[in-house]
């Protein structure tokens, strides 16, 4: 008798094929055939009208402390997903020093927006080695799930303070190579660094891996070449900004350096910024040439994010701004009633320097969230170009007069100004280019100001009866195959018979995210926000169902992926034509 049979069901098998109807029977966490299944099972599921498709691969996320409370790596996992990467960007929870939990927690809820009271009250913090973080996870995950090493870790867990303002000694380098070395072998699928300047730690310095030479990057990812399935993985102003020509040589020194495939987050689309675009998407190019590989990773839905004058958002990334949005809130309150301080700012967020960030300074567009006093009572829904114009004052100053009335407090969502043919129409190009990947939810980040996790149904709810850009064939092969390849899963990624059982079932009618909404389900009483998925019948992780009718089951069947016992080495050209 079988474990599983699911019969009748449309399959969409993630290789891009045309969708056939079948049979899909599943043993022992895998699958064993495909087509007319008469064998009997334990668990029966009819799929009929239902499109059956290999698990969703998420390549970018910062699952790596949810997971210690929230196993299931939700709402990932309502919308589809069974396998996660984490560790991106360079910041990882291991290795850790004892002595460095606390600074680890600071920049986590600093840089990647994780609240400090869930960190703090969440996790135990008690492993030490890459090896003990990831045992700490072993058999008590709900997906499965795949780490980087992160550059900050290794660089605080050898330098301690030191990693902040200073380069590495020689000495000190080869103790971090030979950390990375130790953290792949116990499993970690790759290394991770942030160069950007948007990454600053908790006391507000830049983070620990960008006061490293370019010696000291090139020798970790140097590293990343001895172990079997390894990757690489950064972020560099380049991303936010357009690559400059050192940047662009550098990545391709990274790839080249490692052997091994870069990925990068995140690259936007706006149909006003295609020479952004094409030069971004250029730069990969460029490191081909030379015989590496370096991949964009690109949302495809435009993700809801909100922004606070009293919280860190990206508008503390605008140029100069941290200057006056990190005093403390009497003072910043002052400084944004002064008319002159106000005209710096707003000529600050339209210079060239804010790069991708201008997006954020379209004052008019944004719309009134939750608000916080009786002068901005009723405000709730409204645009500030609409509050401006019966003003007759400027959109900027108008924004600023409601946020200061709310002592900050105010939420705001900024609406995207790309939301328009000309955009959809670059990103289904983009979603065609063999160097552009989808991917870049950050799902476990952020958890107060965006949901990424649920882009997968939203996606597939645009593909099926939205804009229709891509056919249902391809956009399941962008969220499965794609991935898994890049990173070289082993026996996932598609339906196939000796494959793991990894499958989403879902109603081609009705699937879709569901609303954005905030929860306060976090430790420590914290909130984030969180979307429920619509139309997807079962989700089954290594064969074991842990969705059913968009609800969890809280079966525990994921596993924590480990390099070379899991994943397998993706050649570069330079050696797969070699």
């Amino acid at each position: 008798m079988l474990d599983v049979v699911i019969r009748g069901g449309t399959v969409v098998d993630g290789t891009g094929a045309p969708a056939y109807r079948a049979d899909i029977g599943v043993s022992d966490g895998r699958i064993v055939s495909i087509g007319a299944v008469s064998d009997e099972a334990a668990e029966e599921i009819d799929a009929g009208g239902m499109v059956v498709a290999p698990g969703f691969v998420d390549p970018h996320t910062h699952y790596d402390a949810q997971l210690f409370w929230d196993p299931a790596a939700s709402p990932s996992n309502l919308h589809g997903v069974t396998t996660v990467m984490a560790g991106n960007c360079g910041f990882t929870l291991a290795p850790l020093a004892p002595a460095d939990a606390d600074y680890i927690r600071r920049m986590m809820a600093k840089v990647e927006g994780m609240p400090l009271p869930a960190l703090e009250t969440g996790v135990d913090w008690q492993w030490r080695t890459f090896s003990e973080y990831l045992d700490a996870l072993d058999g008590n995950v709900g997906v499965n799930v795949a780490f980087l090493v992160g550059h900050c870790a290794l660089r605080r867990n050898v330098m301690g303070p030191d990693s902040i303002g200073n380069e590495a000694t020689a000495e000190q380098l080869d103790a971090m190579v030979r950390l990375l070395h130790e953290s792949l072998a116990a499993g970690g699928i790759g290394f991770s660094t942030t160069l950007s300047f948007t990454h600053s730690d908790g006391d507000g310095k830049p983070v620990a891996s960008r006061w490293a030479s370019r010696d000291e990057v090139l020798a970790l990812c140097a590293a990343v070449s001895d172990h079997e399935g390894t990757t690489l993985e950064y972020v560099t102003d380049g991303c936010l900004r357009g690559f400059s020509e050192d940047e662009i040589t550098l990545m391709g020194d990274m790839t080249l350096a490692g052997r091994r495939p870069l990925n990068w987050n995140v690259l936007t689309i706006d149909g006003r910024e295609q020479e952004r675009y094409r030069a971004q998407v250029g730069a990969c190019e460029q490191v081909f040439e030379r015989g590496g590989k370096a991949i964009a990773l690109t949302m495809p839905v435009l993700v809801e994010m909100n922004m606070s004058f009293l919280n860190y958002c990206a508008l503390f990334m605008l140029p100069g701004w941290s200057d006056v949005m990190s005093l403390p809130v009497p003072e910043r309150i002052a400084k944004l009633q002064n008319p002159e301080v106000r005209r710096w700012m707003n000529e600050r967020a339209h210079s060239p320097e804010a790069g991708v960030f201008s997006r954020l300074a379209s004052w008019g567009r944004y719309q009134i969230g939750d608000t916080y006093s009786a002068a901005n009572e009723g405000l709730k829904g409204q645009l500030v170009a609409d509050l401006a114009e019966a003003k007759n004052q400027g959109t900027f100053d108008t924004l600023l007069d409601l946020v200061i009335n709310d002592e900050l407090r105010t939420v705001l969502w900024p609406i995207p100004p790309d939301d328009d043919l000309k955009s959809w129409q670059l990103r289904a190009e983009a979603w065609d280019h063999p160097l552009v990947m989808i991917g870049g939810s950050d799902a476990g980040a952020h958890l107060d100001r965006m949901c990424g996790a649920p882009y997968t149904t939203a996606f597939l709810a645009d593909t099926i009866r939205g804009r229709q850009l891509v056919s249902l064939e391809r956009a399941v092969q962008l969220i499965t195959q794609a991935p898994a390849e890049l990173f070289g899963l082993r026996d996932r990624g598609v339906l196939r018979e000796g494959y793991r059982a990894d499958i989403t079932v879902f109603d081609p009618n009705a699937v879709a995210c569901d609303e954005v909404r905030m929860v306060d389900d976090l430790p420590g009483g914290a909130s984030r926000l969180y979307a429920e998925s619509i139309g997807v019948q079962r989700v089954l992780v290594n064969g074991v169902t842990s969705v059913i009718d968009g609800k969890p089951t809280g079966a525990r069947s994921g596993s924590v992926l480990r390099s070379g016992r899991d994943t397998r080495t993706v050649p570069i050209p330079a050696d797969a034509n070699a």
